[in-house]
């Protein structure tokens, strides 16, 4: 396990509720989510102390998954002190994850 932050029921609201976190929705079956997780580990390297990598297992945290409405993994939602500001659906480049979570840290 690298350096991103594992999500549960428990612990989602207060991991997110201060600063700026990128939150990823996946399961081990899913394709893309695997194709991704070296993206995610990358991610929380590069933004440790800055932002919150964060992966949340639907498979093991269904209440959570239904609280955001993940109908599609990966889902990605970004927050900023609590709030959804940003959401993708869909594996995407580590660029592009960066420049949303730099979109919120500025």
């Amino acid at each position: 396990m690298g350096k991103y932050i594992e999500l549960t029921n428990a612990n989602f609201d207060s991991t997110i509720a201060e600063g700026v976190a990128m939150v990823d929705f996946w399961a081990p079956w899913c394709g893309p989510c695997r194709m991704i997780a070296p993206v995610i580990e990358e991610l929380a390297e590069d933004f440790e102390g800055k932002a919150k990598i964060c992966k949340v297992n639907t498979d093991e945290q269904q209440e959570v998954a239904a609280k955001y409405g993940i109908r599609s993994i990966p889902t990605i939602l970004f927050f900023k002190d609590g709030q959804m500001v940003d959401q993708m659906v869909g594996a995407a480049s580590k660029d592009v994850f960066a420049e949303k979570i730099n979109a919120q840290l500025a």
